[in-house]
């Protein structure tokens, strides 16, 4: 894995950069286990000026990838673990989380897509449970643009004084944000 993350860090340099950190924003939303804030940052960095041109990427291609891994969900599900499931006997506990997903599925794509959260579950698990594709679609976009534009708008501002930070922290403060959010809907939803 340090080995993969450390080529990441070389391909981020590379003049076909922004094609790799498609591939790697795409494939992360599905399948790839390293996150593409991995190719991100150094590109960031590396060229500030371009900071909106490599969230934009990153943002599409996560998206797409997003999309991708949804109709994977979607039509996996429905091929093989849905008769898995009715064989025995699990279709009223399938029903009790499609529930609960499209109650919540909304605000755990939003989380996710803003976390460092393995974004790939939770696209397989909208498409398995056939939560709306527009919301889907309009809530990846949001969250991974708001996740990837917030990162290269702090790099392009503060540059190598703040990397060190997000690189260390950026889970808690992403947990933390998507927290409050959490909290906001919560309180605005059910106590107000």
């Amino acid at each position: 894995m340090r080995k993969l993350y450390k080529n990441l860090l070389s391909a981020a340099k590379h003049r076909h950069a922004n094609k790799y950190l498609a591939v790697v924003a795409f494939s992360e939303s599905s399948f790839f286990p390293i996150p593409p804030d991995v190719m991100l940052i150094p590109m960031v960095l590396a060229k500030p000026n371009d900071w909106w041109r490599i969230a934009l990427t990153c943002t599409l291609f996560s998206v797409i990838g997003g999309i991708a891994a949804y109709f994977v969900g979607f039509f996996l599900f429905q091929l093989v673990a849905l008769p898995l499931l009715e064989f025995y006997n699990y279709q009223d506990k399938i029903l009790e989380f499609n529930e609960m997903y499209h109650n919540w599925g909304g605000w755990v794509v939003f989380l996710a897509g803003l976390t460092p959260f393995p974004y790939k579950i939770i696209t397989i698990a909208s498409g398995m449970t056939q939560l709306n594709l527009a919301l889907f679609i309009a809530l990846s976009v949001l969250s991974r643009g708001l996740r990837f534009f917030a990162v290269s708008v702090l790099l392009y501002h503060f540059g190598d004084r703040i990397r060190a930070l997000l690189e260390k922290y950026f889970g808690l403060i992403t947990l933390l944000a998507g927290s409050g959010i959490l909290l906001i809907y919560v309180w605005l939803k059910f106590i107000s």
